[in-house]
């Protein structure tokens, strides 16, 4: 059988944790939205059910956003924090509250696991980078079969290990050691799809059952653990509404092309008639169709190395690609991929080009990001390194000048420029004073005058006369040896004619 279709929408909220802060001052505890410009703690009340800040249990997100949470606070000291399931916040929160205005050993007993502090989010975020990489390389059968059972900690499930009928399982051909042993009895009691496919057998009324599927423990209406069988499919099913939805010609594109729908829509709860804002996914390994509450996604402020501007992460809340460039792996590799929303992992994922999808996105991503003026010279995010505001970029565009300082030639050295559109050669001119002072008296260059030596030799490979021996990079405005560079120059080739006199020597004998 598939995934009952209630289940997509019920399984969210059972994977949402909320962050709750007890204020030691205010004596007061509300649900956190996040920190405002002056450093003080945004909240609303935890009954609030439309403005609460929802986090991926399993996700990456949680750990980024209390860790610059903590940072801009100003007095982090007065609160204490705790991560609490959406579903259990009815019960938690009021044991905290009779906590704090009446301790007993019982209630910080029930409250302990709950509570986050900076330490306590590094030692779960390692945690789960240790499980990640363990699951992503392949077991050696000697360590495998070594291991002892594994105990599970009940806390961090959505589904209780306990209450899987694991006698039932018997009759698909599983077992909980099969699961262990493949690796996915973690992520199923956490509440996602087994990562690979099982050969599932039974025999119904004489008839053999033989089908491969991804597998997947729900709660039924009852609160019963059933077991979701996510049989294989020759392909997504774009042609039938999917939750009342109909997708169109671009949407069935972007599915088959990325996996992605590339946008949200909202799909329609049959039990409650509510519309639900949603993303769509193709499941890549059985073609099933998956949704995902678009208000459960947390975009972090940086990817792998790269800080996200505003634009970016309004394109990725809005289920759109984005391709980043030069993030730095867990190996310490840099890399370029496509970063969406992907509603079958319930996160953001990378989705790897092609050389030629790469230079298509990286071109589509500089237009989106840049600006053209009436003539057709293009205004770039940014230069040499220095990312342009969107109000730098628009002085350009209205033939204003600007002034940038810390631009860096291809050696790594940085040098200061006014930037003013050339018309006449299509294309930015770079200027040693500001051209709209005098042109006349305005000598134009590329780089400024004073850094033109600078950037000829660090970026173009170039040299001089003066500068031919210098082996360092160039500093700021540098046209010339420096006072050390002369002396180690000098130094250098007065030891290089002790060589020669002494090799001449020994030639003579």
């Amino acid at each position: 059988m598939d995934v009952n279709t209630t289940n997509q929408f019920t399984t969210d909220e059972q994977m949402m944790d909320i962050l709750l802060v007890l204020d030691k001052e205010k004596k007061t505890i509300s649900a956190v939205k996040g920190v405002d410009e002056n450093g003080e703690l945004q909240t609303v009340p935890p009954e609030n059910n439309s403005e609460l800040l929802k986090f991926d249990r399993h996700g990456d997100f949680f750990s980024n956003f209390f860790s610059n949470m903590m940072n801009q606070l100003k007095n982090p000291t007065r609160f204490n924090f705790f991560k609490i399931p959406k579903l259990e916040l009815p019960k938690i929160e009021p044991i905290i509250r009779d906590n704090f205005n009446n301790p007993t050993p019982e209630n910080e007993a029930g409250i302990e696991r709950y509570r986050v502090t900076p330490e306590t989010v590094k030692q779960e975020t390692k945690k789960v980078q240790q499980e990640t990489q363990s699951q992503q390389q392949p077991a050696k059968e000697s360590e495998t079969t070594a291991q002892a059972p594994q105990q599970p900690d009940k806390s961090k499930y959505v589904i209780d290990p306990d209450k899987v009928d694991w006698e039932a399982l018997k009759n698909f051909g599983l077992s909980k050691e099969q699961l262990e042993k493949a690796k996915a009895l973690e992520p199923m009691l956490r509440g996602y799809k087994s990562p690979g496919a099982f050969t599932i057998a039974g025999n119904y009324n004489s008839a053999i059952m033989k089908l491969d599927a991804r597998l997947s423990f729900r709660h039924d209406k009852d609160g019963n653990v059933v077991l979701a069988i996510h049989g294989i499919r020759q392909k997504p099913e774009l042609e039938r509404p999917f939750f009342g939805h109909e997708f169109s010609k671009e949407d069935k594109a972007n599915l088959l092309e990325t996996g992605n729908m590339g946008r949200i829509v909202n799909l329609k709860n049959y039990i409650t008639g509510e519309m639900i804002p949603s993303f769509v996914s193709v499941d890549k390994v059985t073609n099933e169709l998956v949704s995902m509450r678009a208000s459960s996604v947390q975009i972090p402020d940086e990817i792998k190395g790269i800080k996200l501007n505003k634009e970016q992460k309004e394109a990725l809340r809005e289920g759109k690609g984005v391709f980043l460039e030069n993030m730095i792996s867990n190996r310490k590799n840099p890399f370029s991929a496509t970063v969406q929303v992907n509603a079958d992992k319930k996160s953001l994922e990378f989705i790897y080009p092609n050389a030629k999808q790469s230079q298509e996105q990286r071109q589509k991503q500089e237009q989106q990001n840049s600006l053209v003026t009436s003539d057709g010279v293009t205004i770039p995010k940014s230069i040499s390194g220095i990312e342009l505001t969107r109000q730098q970029q628009q002085d350009l565009v209205n033939d204003k000048t600007i002034f940038v300082a810390g631009l860096k030639d291809k050696r790594g050295v940085e040098y200061d420029a006014y930037i003013q559109v050339n018309h006449d050669k299509k294309k930015l001119g770079f200027y040693s004073d500001n051209p709209s002072f005098d042109r006349s008296a305005v000598k134009e260059i590329t780089p400024a005058s004073k850094n033109r030596t600078q950037v000829a030799v660090n970026s173009e490979g170039k040299t001089n006369e003066a500068i031919k021996k210098v082996k360092e990079p160039l500093k700021k405005g540098q046209d010339k040896p420096t006072e050390k560079q002369k002396a180690k120059q000098d130094k250098k080739e007065k030891q290089e004619q002790t060589d020669k006199t002494k090799q001449s020597r020994g030639r003579k004998r």
